[in-house]
């Protein structure tokens, strides 16, 4: 499977409370280490649960790892910096929605895992931004067979565009992952950028 060097950096989101005992701790635990192994960075919040579970994968083979953090004072529902998480490199933002976007910033594609109400956000933005930016856009992996009734329900109850239904893929195991990223390298492959107009807003684009 060749990479042809759109995605490099994979961010990880996902439940803050889940602990290493647990089997989505342990399947993001695998899926960093393996893709670390494989020259990915990993990118992460900086906090607890499945963004542990990757920096401590990725660190386990020598990976890369990178944390976007932010340290709340007003929002008592929010996880914050953990400070077992630690990374090769910290990008520390002023509130939620800065975090977020800068996680989006980072990442040439994002892989979600279970999660609450944050890790929808994610998985929501992710997917707006996908088709907003759509052929030049970051793609996103759902991982675990859960995903595939709720996004049955989201296709056939929301208005979803057909180019909305291109931009990830729902995954169960480390080497159907790693044939996702492939798949998208392909894709984006295809696509001639040299002269497009929009290709100079490249913060939310491959």
């Amino acid at each position: 499977m060749a990479n042809r060097g759109f995605i490099k950096n994979v961010a990880f989101f996902g439940y803050s409370a889940f602990k290493e005992e647990s089997r989505e701790y342990k399947e993001a635990f695998g899926a960093a280490k393996f893709l670390a192994q494989r020259g990915y960075t990993i990118v992460n919040g900086g906090g607890p649960g499945i963004m542990a579970a990757a920096t401590r994968g990725a660190e386990s083979v020598g990976g890369e790892t990178v944390a976007i953090t932010f340290n709340p004072k007003d929002a008592p529902g929010f996880e914050g910096r953990y400070v077992a998480n630690r990374v090769d490199r910290e990008i520390k933002t002023s509130n939620y929605i800065e975090r977020m976007f800068k996680l989006m910033e980072h990442a040439d594609c994002f892989v979600i895992f279970n999660g609450g109400t944050g890790t929808l956000s994610e998985f929501g933005t992710s997917w707006l931004l996908a088709k907003l930016y759509y052929p030049h856009h970051k793609p996103f992996v759902l991982y675990g067979d859960f995903w595939k009734p709720i996004v049955k329900v989201l296709i056939d109850k929301m208005q979803i565009r057909a180019t909305a239904k291109k931009v990830f893929k729902i995954v169960n195991n480390n080497e159907q992952l790693l044939m996702a990223l492939s798949s998208f390298e392909d894709e984006m492959a295809k696509f001639d950028h040299r002269h497009c107009r929009i290709c100079k807003e490249r913060a939310f684009m491959t």
